[in-house]
């Protein structure tokens, strides 16, 4: 399509996006400022998501993915144009719209079917990774390898968004205050046949949403329900969905996640965890949890220190 440019375990889970919830929704800036200079890049308990937040184009390298979603890093990674005639990227300020080139084309594609099946101008993608992917400063645990993307679930408006726009825009809950099931004033047949798109493209493994949303597609569901079996229920996710892509053939450096399970997933026994009052309503702990120190470079994939080295890719 032509573009322009306009401008594991779930407690672990747990740990891992109670941090995030409201990552979609914070604002950006229209005039972001540069992280300063590191002191000293070379102290070994220096967090690596000072290094690779701090790298503002992706490595001039072949395109390899290094690691896992979660602990990993991406050489040669491809920008979604921020403006296309079917998706606009939001949150420019984060310069988190990197990614594999398999992803960039597969949210491309998906927007097309967005605009075709579900009568959608286009979709909004949230964050992708950063230019050379590995651990963020604010923000998600995976998205480290250039697998992972976000689409809001709101659809693109039918003009092209200001930078301010892009910045300041939150996306529409999708889920009733009592956190049971979705809003039917505003999730419609429409969701569902994005979501299914993007689940029946076959390098698709996972894609995560609120359990409510994952009930309203298991009741709502189909004809051919097999896609299914890749919608995981996941803390938050009510404001947009995570798409999962596979490692690429090849990637023989990148570490895979199990297949789901082949089942639907729609089961009452299934869900019935996620709609405990214990996981809605979580009471606060008696002390606050400890801080996890962060990870370093030395726990990262050895390679990733070549990603970090190399000098910036031409754009």
């Amino acid at each position: 399509m032509k573009s322009r440019l306009i401008f594991s375990p779930l407690p672990i889970l747990a740990a891992i996006v109670t941090a995030t919830f409201a990552l979609a929704q914070d604002k950006g800036s229209v005039s972001p400022k540069s992280l300063p200079p590191l002191a000293n890049p070379n102290d070994p308990k220096l967090g690596a998501k000072e290094l690779f937040g701090r790298k503002v184009l992706p490595a001039a390298m072949p395109t390899r993915v290094i690691g896992f979603y979660a602990k990993g890093c991406i050489a040669g990674a491809e920008p979604l144009p921020i403006t296309g005639d079917t998706w606009q990227v939001m949150r420019l300020s984060r310069n988190r719209n990197w990614a594999h080139p398999d992803m960039v084309e597969l949210l491309e594609r998906l927007s097309i079917k967005a605009h075709k099946d579900a009568g959608w101008p286009g979709i909004l993608v949230g964050d992708m990774s950063q230019p050379r992917g590995g651990p963020m400063i604010t923000g998600h645990a995976s998205h480290q390898v250039g697998l992972d993307a976000d689409v809001w679930l709101t659809p693109m408006p039918d003009h092209v968004l200001s930078r301010e726009e892009r910045e300041e825009t939150s996306a529409v809950m999708m889920v009733r205050p009592d956190r049971l099931d979705v809003d039917p004033h505003v999730f419609t047949p429409g969701h569902l046949a994005v979501i299914r798109d993007a689940a029946l493209e076959p390098t698709v493994q996972r894609i995560f949403v609120n359990a409510a949303i994952k009930k309203a597609l298991c009741r709502e569901a189909r004809g051919d329900r097999s896609w299914l079996s890749k919608i995981r229920p996941m803390y938050g996710h009510d404001y947009h969905f995570h798409i999962r892509i596979k490692c690429p053939p090849g990637s023989t450096e990148c570490e895979s996640q199990p297949e789901p399970a082949e089942s639907e997933g729609c089961g009452a026994g299934d869900l019935a965890y996620w709609f405990k009052d214990s996981v809605i309503h979580p009471k606060p702990p008696k002390q606050p949890p400890k801080p996890r120190p962060p990870m370093t470079l030395a726990q990262m994939p050895a390679a990733c220190r070549q990603v970090l080295a190399a000098p910036d890719a031409k754009q």
